[in-house]
């Protein structure tokens, strides 16, 4: 690990970022160029004690987890994110594989969309970073670990909990659309890895997804339009709109009501409801 290096690197990055460039307000009084140390660390969800420690070259070596935290809060370029990674002691990631690491193209769209429910996920259906609204819509995705991260492992292992935001009449076309995305990720990634570890356990465990799949659908399936159950303000029917990264190993996922409709004063209602009674 390169202590200097990587103090430096982190110190540079961040004095280059403004508070627009990521979605922050700028504030009163800014003394300091670019992004304070606080802000970094809020958007990589960590002590901003921890974080100081490492622009002071004070702190442990920093495990692959932090460090995709922090190229996605620095908005680092894929060639910027290996540095990282090789500074403070690893191997770079494998481009192909899937990580938390999100393009900061999609992010700069992303940061921009506060006003609508916006996910970014990738090729495992995992959510790597959803806005205010999301989380109000679909529930805070950020607690969940191991396989049940990804959405398409939930569908079946936890149905009560990943079902509920559906009506029952669209449940089938859901696990076909599931199954089917998750055969694209197994095709890209291969049987060794976590989407293969995936399907093997989804088998052993779901009568209902080893049926699908062996019907072996493959497909991005992401309906235009499709009607979500919230606990509290009922059904808002929304429009969806994905955008791919180049390699479509991410995507971002945009919810919108159709104008003057009740599912957009819906909508308009969960900013203010929040989060308080549907946390996930």
């Amino acid at each position: 690990m390169d202590r200097d290096g990587l103090a430096e690197f982190l110190v540079r990055r961040r004095e280059a970022l403004q508070p627009s460039d990521v979605g922050l307000s700028p504030g009163p009084r800014r003394r300091a160029a670019g992004l304070r140390r606080e802000e970094v660390a809020q958007l990589a969800t960590m002590s901003t004690d921890y974080y100081t420690r490492l622009e002071q070259r004070r702190g442990p070596q920093p495990s692959p987890q932090i460090l995709a935290s922090l190229a996605r809060a620095l908005r680092l370029t894929a060639d910027e994110r290996d540095y990282l990674y090789r500074v403070a002691g690893h191997s770079a990631p494998d481009r192909v594989a899937v990580t938390d690491y999100v393009a900061p193209g999609l992010l700069r769209i992303f940061d921009r969309l506060t006003d609508t429910p916006a996910l970014i996920f990738n090729a495992l259906g995992e959510t790597l970073v959803q806005n205010e609204p999301a989380r109000a819509l679909l529930g805070d995705a950020s607690h969940f670990s191991g396989l049940e991260r990804s959405s398409f492992h939930r569908w079946f292992s936890r149905p009560e909990l990943e079902r509920r935001s559906y009506p029952p009449t669209d449940h089938d076309r859901q696990s076909r659309a599931q199954v089917a995305s998750l055969r694209v990720a197994y095709g890209l990634l291969g049987p060794a890895s976590r989407a293969g570890e995936m399907v093997r356990d989804l088998i052993a465990r779901s009568p209902e997804f080893a049926r699908l799949w062996e019907a072996q659908e493959v497909a991005r399936r992401f309906e235009d339009h499709k009607t979500l159950i919230h606990p509290r303000i009922g059904p808002v029917e929304v429009d969806c709109q994905v955008l791919f990264t180049e390699d479509e190993s991410q995507a971002l996922l945009v919810l919108t009501a159709a104008p003057r409709s009740e599912s957009e004063s819906r909508l308009r209602l969960l900013t203010v409801l929040g989060t308080e009674e549907f946390a996930g």
